[in-house]
């Protein structure tokens, strides 16, 4: 019955959000900074789904400026866990087949995000380009999931190197944003799911690392992540074994 009732809740609150954002987005489509104001609602949905999410931030995330933050990308819980950390203006790379998703797909492309088409390796190469021009005319970071797929408990995944690739031609640094685990955490029919931490790890300089270089930035990259992700799983269930949420 629970998940009955959370499932309409969902599916009525997302519709809303993808509606009138839409709308909304009407009036200054493509706008990045709409990527975080509507990521933020989505991840307003997490009590609904009865998680508690802590977002932590290194100081003078406000003012880090034009990056590529490079995230874990768990399974479809993303949405509403590691949505909750994007700063704007923050756009982020997907599918292009997420266009065809109703609502929602018409809500990604007006808030500003950027589509690839994976079938098409000319295409998807060319992306990296397009994200390096993105970054030469406007002020905008961008957010990339450098597995590339869902790992749907399999850990982090061997990272793909377009992100990296991208920062070293746009003279960005890298920033990761770790989740702890989501994977057979959630289930729809229990009250409480317990604690999902969102860290955003400090900057990581790309300026000792050449085009020659770039699976050696991935790789480093990829440790921090995975040493990050261990200890908040860690503190996770310290924290849910004693009670303390």
């Amino acid at each position: 019955m629970l998940f009955i009732v959370r499932l309409i809740l969902v599916v009525i609150y997302s519709l809303l959000v993808c509606i009138f954002g839409s709308i909304y987005c009407l009036f200054s489509p493509r706008n990045p900074k709409h990527v975080a104001t509507f990521g933020h609602m989505f991840g307003r949905m997490a009590p609904l789904l009865g998680l508690k999410v802590e977002t932590r931030l290194p100081e003078g995330a406000e003012q880090f400026g034009n990056a590529i933050y490079i995230a874990n990308h768990q399974n479809n819980y993303d949405m509403v866990t590691a949505s909750n950390i994007v700063q704007p203006p923050t756009v982020t790379v997907g599918k292009k087949s997420l266009l065809w998703i109703p609502f929602f797909g018409q809500l990604y492309w007006l808030t500003g995000n950027l589509l690839i088409d994976r079938n098409n390796r000319t295409k998807a190469h060319g992306t990296i380009a397009e994200v390096v021009n993105h970054f030469k005319k406007r002020r905008i970071s961008i957010w990339m999931f450098p597995e590339g797929t869902r790992s749907r408990g399999r850990g982090l995944l061997p990272f793909k190197t377009g992100a990296f690739h991208a920062a070293i031609a746009a003279g960005v640094p890298i920033i990761p944003v770790c989740v702890s685990n989501t994977s057979n955490k959630i289930n729809l029919n229990r009250l409480k799911n317990g604690l999902v931490i969102v860290e955003m790890l400090p900057p990581v300089d790309i300026s000792m690392y050449g085009k020659d270089q770039v699976r050696e930035l991935a790789a480093h990259c990829r440790e921090l992540m995975m040493n990050k992700i261990e200890a908040l799983d860690k503190e996770v269930a310290e924290r849910e074994a004693a009670g303390k949420l």
